[in-house]
């Protein structure tokens, strides 16, 4: 059996301003490891784990 609810929030300005940072900030933690994940691939510096530790190259 599959339920699905289904809300809406309706956050008030302090809570607007709390999430608008926590968001923020999750954003960019996500960039920057997308980005250094490109930066690993462009090097050659990957596999499918992740990137190769420098002792193992």
């Amino acid at each position: 059996m599959q339920l699905r609810y289904s809300f809406r929030l309706y956050p008030n300005g302090p809570q607007r301003t709390a999430l608008a940072g926590a968001f923020g900030c999750a954003r960019v933690v996500y960039n920057d490891a997308l980005r250094a994940r490109e930066t690993a691939r462009a090097a050659g510096d990957h596999d499918r784990r992740g990137p190769v530790p420098a002792e193992d190259r």
